[in-house]
């Protein structure tokens, strides 16, 4: 009787510190997220908002870093007039989102 009472509470102890267990690991997951994953999807939202936003005449900046004028807009991509009679076709998603930004807040001489 009294081995019998031992293993239920040996029994039952073990259950809880399983759950226990995992939670140092299911904390250090949601801390992931919240800094990692969601800061990341986020940017990306804005940067593709930003994209869809953009329009001819827009200076704009690769993320090669070569600044441009937006001429012309296609489905998927952009061609960009680098100065003189020099124009490149870049693919969408080669826009640098925050340097873009800072160049057309800029003042246009």
């Amino acid at each position: 009787m009294i081995t019998s009472t031992i293993l239920l509470q040996a029994g039952g102890a073990g259950g809880a510190g399983g759950i226990m267990g995992f939670l140092p690991m299911i904390l250090i997951i949601v801390v992931f997220y919240f800094f990692m994953i969601r800061p990341q999807m986020k940017k990306a939202k804005d940067h593709k908002k930003y994209i869809e936003e953009l329009k001819v005449n827009d200076r704009v900046v690769t993320t090669a870093g070569i600044h441009g004028r937006i001429v012309e807009i296609s489905e998927t991509t952009f061609l960009v007039d680098v100065g003189g009679s020099v124009k490149i076709r870049f693919d969408k998603s080669a826009i640098a989102l925050d340097a873009s930004k800072a160049q057309n807040a800029a003042p246009k001489a």
